[in-house]
């Protein structure tokens, strides 16, 4: 069979087809042979390989048959010389890679029954068995009577925030309220808004995360102007609204500890008393608010923190759309428990590190990590907004 062409008559084809010249091994003698003999164009990928390499293997197809042949080579100007700043960023970016020389650990589980006495003889029988770590417990007073305990033998990453500090040579990891409210007052200092309004939902998850939101605004130099309580129906709240927004100093920005059906029902009030284009940020809450496109255009403008990993990714993770496509554990909501595990994995290998370090911190898939005065492990998130009812990031907001 033969297929006429003014390209195959020029290379001496019977067939118009050539083989991809596929560098790194896909592209072998044999292949080339069999589709050089065939009539089409058989091509080698030598983009890798070592000159005495491409001898060898042209003269073995050569010996199998005369017909045509292609290689493929790259072919580039050489590079420019590399800045020798950016050579060491580029240098001090991937250390912590080459720097992970942990062989995959072995794993064990430990039931901690859900009580006190459950979490020690937990802790007790893994310090027992060998362990070189503890990551947990999970619930607040368990974390509490781990940490009460006193001295801990095993260093713990405990995936909660109890109310006592960890002791010495462990941390505590959480997504708690209070990184909400620390990293909400974060992102109003920077951006010079130190006078805010603060409306709260009662739970207890929201309380949390407007005490943690005070004492870090103070901290830095703001002031709470007022706190609106908000139900379950939010109701007509403009004249509290109006009586805050008349209070000397003015109102600079809002922060809403509220649920994403709270948050729809006041955005039109605070646009009536004027305090619509003012700075306005959010819990995490808000990130779930994406189930009624209509209704959230009320939410456009409202900053709000999120995972860095589902915003802009993670080296070394892959997107969180396709960890979604394959894991149900990554998807939804869940997605943010993945994120969390992850760097909990990570924080095993970098604790020493961030409370050593002078300015010790990892970008992990939640946020950027660091570690307080107190053992706590400290997120700095990225922000994400809505816009059109749909949410998108938002640049240079952290993470």
């Amino acid at each position: 069979m033969r297929i006429s062409t003014r390209f195959g008559e020029k290379l001496g084809l019977r067939l118009p087809v050539i083989q991809a010249p596929m560098a790194g091994g896909p592209s072998t003698q044999e292949l080339v042979a069999a589709v050089s003999a065939a009539g089409g164009l058989g091509s080698f990928g030598f983009a890798y390989t070592q000159p005495d390499e491409m001898q060898r293997q042209v003269a073995w197809v050569r010996a199998k048959t005369d017909r045509p042949l292609g290689i493929n080579l790259f072919v580039a100007d050489l590079p420019a010389a590399i800045d020798a700043g950016a050579q060491r960023g580029a240098l001090e970016a991937v250390a912590g890679y080459y720097a992970e020389q942990r062989r995959r650990p072995d794993i064990a589980f430990y039931d901690t029954a859900g009580t006190a006495g459950g979490t020690i003889a937990a802790y007790d029988k893994a310090v027992a068995d060998g362990a070189d770590f503890v990551l947990g417990p999970l619930g607040r007073d368990a974390v509490s009577t781990l940490f009460r305990n006193g001295r801990l033998t095993v260093p713990v990453l405990a995936l909660n925030r109890g109310n006592v500090p960890p002791p010495a040579g462990s941390a505590s990891f959480s997504l708690a309220p209070e990184d909400d409210g620390i990293a909400a007052a974060e992102y109003l200092i920077a951006r010079k808004a130190p006078r805010v309004l603060v409306f709260a939902d009662g739970d207890d998850g929201m309380r949390r995360a407007v005490a943690a939101f005070r004492e870090q605004l103070q901290a830095r130099g703001g002031s709470i102007v007022a706190e609106i309580g908000v139900g379950a129906e939010p109701g007509d709240l403009s004249a509290a609204i109006a009586t805050a927004a008349r209070k000397e100093g003015g109102v600079d920005a809002v922060f809403l500890a509220l649920k994403p059906a709270q948050a729809r029902a006041l955005a039109p009030q605070l646009s009536l008393a004027g305090l619509g284009g003012k700075l306005r940020v959010a819990t995490s809450q808000l990130s779930g608010a994406g189930e009624d496109a209509t209704r959230d255009h009320a939410l456009d403008g409202i900053a709000f923190p999120t995972e860095v990993w589902s915003v802009r990714g993670v080296a070394g993770l892959p997107s969180a759309t396709s960890a979604a496509s394959l894991l149900p554990s990554a998807r939804g909501g869940a997605a943010k428990l993945f994120a969390f595990g992850y760097d909990a994995w990570l924080l095993t290998a970098y604790l020493e590190r961030l409370a050593t370090g002078a300015d010790g911190k990892v970008t992990g898939a939640t946020g950027t990590l660091r570690i307080d005065g107190f053992g706590n492990v400290v997120r700095t998130p990225a922000w994400s907004t809505y816009s059109g009812a749909t949410a998108v990031p938002l640049g240079n907001a952290g993470g």
